[in-house]
């Protein structure tokens, strides 16, 4: 049995475990977990490569305290790839549950603590993350993108105001650059040029596809390409590549940022990386055809699908799912 990976039901019918594409989606938090949750619909040899840049919260708090790598967006995406029995259920709720009160463990996940544990007594984050993943009867495999803990750093743009002149900054950190009130204009990751896990350069290399978003596109997104050998993977695979788009722009790091400036802000700190797929909702898109001109200059072609749930700005997992089985195979013709 492949390490993280379950015996049991809770596929699409039709797929069988072991079966459907090998697939890796990159990203982090929330955006990343409902990639995760309608993959795994489609197949179970999913990787799941997690940005370990997070500095606030529960996470933040850990890794402070315990020089570790931030192990909140690696428990979300372990809880979305939990098998869909009641095992697995019972074990997604207690790793997200979060305590109460006003303790030292005040608003600690129990997933991130039991991550922690099982990081200090095994010496070695993957085979602790999949140990939690064979917990859960996880559909794949959940990675972090370094082999160390990453801080973001960005130049920002700050407008005029009455009292200061337009000015640029350097802000540090995920959590100040995801709430700022400025421009991002360009993100760095620290230590500069840091290492790639060799089993997420080896998972990209051998994909069918990489699934790139939705999430924050700076902090959560972006991150997976400025990390060297992650990012020549990306390049060389002999995979296909769909980059998932945000349904709204995210107050702070991508506040006014259209659908097409998403696309060219990515690509900008990606040289050379192309893609076969940019998937929108078409509710999220004002400018059709400045998002088809970006998407092809990234050598996209721009598929149009129904993924929003109702009226927020959240995916909505079965839609998202048809629309990348769609993408998977070829069924490209768009909807208005």
């Amino acid at each position: 049995m492949r390490p993280g990976v379950g015996p049991g039901s809770g596929l699409a019918p039709g797929v069988q475990p072991g079966s459907g594409p090998a697939v890796v989606a990159c990203g982090g938090g929330h955006g990343l977990a409902a990639s995760l949750q309608a993959l795994r619909h489609l197949s179970d040899r999913i990787t799941a490569v997690v940005t370990v840049a997070d500095d606030g919260g529960s996470s933040g708090r850990l890794r402070a305290e315990l020089g570790i790598m931030p192990p909140g967006d690696l428990r979300m995406a372990l809880a979305a790839l939990c098998d869909d029995t009641e095992w697995g259920r019972t074990w997604r709720d207690v790793l997200q549950h979060r305590f109460t009160g006003d303790g030292p463990l005040a608003d600690h996940a129990v997933g991130n603590l039991l991550i922690a544990a099982l990081w200090q007594r095994l010496g070695d984050s993957v085979e602790g993350l999949d140990l939690v993943g064979r917990l859960l009867g996880a559909r794949g495999r959940v990675l972090p993108m370094s082999s160390v803990p990453l801080e973001i750093e960005a130049d920002v743009r700050v407008s005029a105001t009455r009292s200061a002149p337009a000015r640029r900054e350097v802000v540090r950190g995920q959590k100040a650059v995801a709430t700022t009130r400025g421009t991002v204009e360009e993100v760095r990751l620290l230590p500069v040029d840091p290492p790639a896990r060799p089993e997420v350069v080896e998972a990209v290399r051998a994909a069918d596809w990489v699934v790139l978003g939705p999430g924050s596109w700076f902090t959560s997104v972006m991150p997976h390409l400025l990390v060297p050998d992650l990012a020549a993977a990306l390049r060389e695979t002999r995979a296909r590549r769909c980059l998932v788009l945000n349904l709204v722009s995210e107050r702070g790091e991508t506040s006014g940022l259209s659908p097409a400036a998403h696309v060219r802000a990515l690509t900008a700190h990606a040289r050379g990386l192309r893609f076969d797929v940019v998937l929108a909702d078409p509710s999220a898109v004002e400018d059709v055809e400045a998002l088809v001109a970006a998407a092809e200059d990234a050598g996209a072609r721009l598929v149009l699908r129904q993924v929003r749930r109702g009226r927020t700005a959240e995916h909505d997992p079965l839609r998202l799912a048809a629309a990348l089985r769609d993408v998977l195979e070829g069924s490209w013709g768009d909807v208005s």
